[in-house]
């Protein structure tokens, strides 16, 4: 979950400022987090507690009012009686984390990834997204196998994970979508040789930085193990007291 989080920080200030390349600072002044970070803490929150992922999300949102959420989002947040919007965008699959960590099976997995989806995104694509972020984090975990995560992915979603951050790169653009976000996403992860490495190769696509960082970076993290110490101490200096909170306890109850 903290590999999420670092990646969200790290890719922050490169989402306006897209950049093709590997060789860039991890962190600098204007690093922060995004609504990434912040529904990635709500959906840990529901897990901890009650399982309500639209109480938690509406909770820590609202909190947060400024993080950068998209419009229908914004609208859902503050809705009297808010119902889901049959997105497909990335938002899905970049707060699913912690739901990878949490359960043990794979069809616990993608069931509590559809239901933390589905408060919002309730696309079939949006759905999508957030199951096969959420499985490839599980499958990093407890198979830690590069070959088998990208034959259980492809074959569950028919994303096309046999192409290399080389191939993406040089055509990549800024997509907000599930389908032209997750699958880039994962092969900068299987693409990787350390955990640092997946998020510079994430961040070095050029898209929507932070969101492809978050999600490569919560794969990462699951399968080379804790993230580097000075970056953990970087995620916790930039987080706020009720999100590190949250973020702290939840990496002590799955030992993160």
């Amino acid at each position: 979950m903290i590999g999420a989080i670092a990646g969200d920080i790290i890719g922050s200030v490169y989402e306006r400022g897209r950049i093709k390349t590997k060789d860039f600072a991890l962190f600098g002044p204007r690093s922060h987090f995004t609504d990434d970070t912040v529904l990635t803490v709500a959906v840990a929150e529901a897990i901890l507690t009650d399982g309500n992922y639209l109480r938690a999300v509406r909770d820590f949102g609202r909190r947060y009012p400024r993080a950068g959420y998209g419009s229908a989002f914004r609208n859902w947040l503050w809705a009297v009686d808010p119902a889901p919007y049959n997105s497909w965008g990335n938002g899905s699959a970049m707060r699913v984390s912690p739901v990878g960590w949490a359960f043990g099976t794979i069809e616990e997995v993608l069931r509590e990834a559809a239901r933390s989806a589905e408060i919002t995104h309730n696309h079939p694509e949006g759905v999508k997204g957030a199951q096969a972020t959420a499985l490839a984090v599980f499958l990093a975990r407890t198979a830690r196998d590069k070959e088998l995560i990208r034959r259980e992915v492809s074959a569950r979603f028919g994303y096309d994970l046999s192409r290399s951050v080389d191939d993406i790169r040089p055509t990549y653009h800024f997509d907000v979508s599930c389908q032209g976000t997750v699958p880039e996403a994962i092969v900068a992860f299987l693409d990787s040789t350390s955990y640092e490495d997946a998020v510079r190769n994430a961040v070095s696509l050029g898209g929507d930085s932070d969101t492809l960082a978050c999600i490569t970076g919560g794969i990462a993290e699951a399968f080379y193990g804790p993230v580097p110490g000075f970056i953990r101490e970087r995620v916790k200096a930039c987080l706020p007291e009720d999100l590190w909170e949250v973020t702290d306890s939840f990496c002590c109850r799955y030992g993160i």
